[in-house]
């Protein structure tokens, strides 16, 4: 909190935005307002909804100082940065963005706010450090819709990849260390965003349908086409990084879409087949540089780590829990509740860092530390050691599951 102190000009909103982080941070069934304001002591839900509508601060100069918290921790030039959108369900039609729309979060068109963000994902850990809220066409076209939701006359209508490149050149243009960026079809689709990305020489994974034409020396194929016209010799089993349940093994191909020449960097086509089922999932890429199919592999399974992201900022810090109408009162929500999952990311990856306390005990995740700082720190503490031995148990369990899951799974694939 002391990295954003300087945003807010007086004390009274400084107090708040520290009690909401807390209130984020904090064991409830419910974050709203009032839940919060009632967790932190508050008499009345007002200072909170005064901070979020009417208090004098800049959610972009917050977002800038978070976006530095985590690249101080984070940061590696390596690092991949990855875009997706995510939706918020809603019912009536005020909320700012919203309309009967396709989402992610609901697996079909529903009545939803949808926004993209920008994830920081590197070997340390990964964080969102920047968001865009998407406002269709149906509300750009209306000007007195958007001026009783407080959207700044400026505005206009832009795609979720024009979104998506607009906050990657930010970030690069604000130092951001980064050399990749990863998102899924709704971005490998888009012309613009690769043209940016090769401008700076920045190399991509981006996700693209079966059906998309990919030029080759041999003629113009679709990429099911090529796929299933390779060799057995071209699939190679790599792994695209760990996960919950231990290392996620996929066959993959690369294949060449055009000629390298000097200056142009090296572009290709990068295809994942399921073991099990035989289901194919393709990938457009680029580099200013020869890489190896592992580096390719590697950068496509950081795209998952968004959805860990979401997962995390939502279940942990409130990310998707707003009650609010107005423009600046979500982009003020998200922010903030951005800024408490990237204070757990940094201090798991400081954990990580530090090595495992104990060669019986799970390293602490971000929600064994949003936990341990709820009951310890934000609530009153009430048994320490209680607190504590619970603690062990649930990392102890975790550890021991995982060895479990490991030698099935050794046993399985030897």
């Amino acid at each position: 909190m002391a990295r954003v102190a300087g945003r807010f000009a007086r004390v009274e909103p400084r107090r708040w935005a520290r009690a909401f982080v807390l209130g984020l941070l904090a064991d409830l069934p419910r974050k709203n307002c009032w839940t919060i304001a009632e967790h932190v002591g508050n008499a009345s839900p007002a200072g909170m909804q005064h901070l979020l509508s009417r208090a004098s601060w800049d959610a972009d100069q917050v977002r800038d100082d978070m976006r530095t918290f985590v690249v101080d921790h984070l940061g590696d030039e390596d690092a991949v940065l990855v875009v997706d959108e995510t939706g918020d369900l809603k019912k009536g039609t005020h909320s700012v963005g919203v309309q009967r729309q396709y989402t992610g979060t609901a697996g079909r068109i529903e009545n939803s706010q949808v926004a993209v963000y920008l994830v920081y994902s590197a070997t340390a850990g990964h964080a969102a450090i920047d968001r865009r809220l998407y406002i269709p066409r149906s509300w750009t076209q209306d000007p007195d819709r958007c001026r009783a939701a407080g959207i700044p006359d400026e505005l206009r209508f832009a795609t979720k990849p024009a979104l998506a490149t607009e906050m990657i050149a930010q970030a690069l243009d604000a130092g951001v260390p980064a050399r990749w960026v990863a998102g899924d079809e709704v971005y490998g689709g888009d012309p613009h965003l690769s043209v940016e990305l090769e401008s700076r020489q920045i190399g991509y994974v981006l996700a693209v349908s079966r059906k998309r034409p990919i030029p080759t020396r041999a003629g113009v194929f679709r990429a099911g086409v090529l796929a299933h016209g390779l060799p057995k010799r071209a699939w190679q089993r790599l792994s695209a990084g760990a996960g919950a349940k231990g290392h996620r093994f996929y066959d993959w191909a690369q294949v060449d879409i055009d000629a390298p020449t000097a200056g142009s960097g090296y572009r290709w086509l990068l295809i994942r087949r399921n073991r099990r089922t035989g289901e194919l999932a393709f990938y457009r890429c680029y580099s200013a540089r020869p890489v190896p199919l592992s580096s390719l592999v590697e950068v496509a399974g950081r795209r998952w780590t968004v959805e860990e992201t979401f997962q995390a900022a939502k279940g942990l810090a409130g990310l998707d829990e707003h009650q609010v109408r107005r423009w600046t009162s979500w982009h003020r929500w998200t922010t903030l509740a951005m800024l408490a999952h990237a204070f757990l990311a940094v201090t798991a990856a400081i954990e990580r860092a530090s090595g495992p306390s104990s060669p019986d005990l799970a390293p602490l995740t971000c929600g064994e530390i949003r936990r341990l700082f709820a009951g310890l720190l934000v609530q009153p503490v009430r048994d320490l050691g209680h607190q504590l031995r619970w603690s062990a148990w649930r990392r102890r369990h975790q550890a021991r599951a995982r060895t479990s899951h490991y030698q099935r799974q050794a046993a399985l694939h030897p």
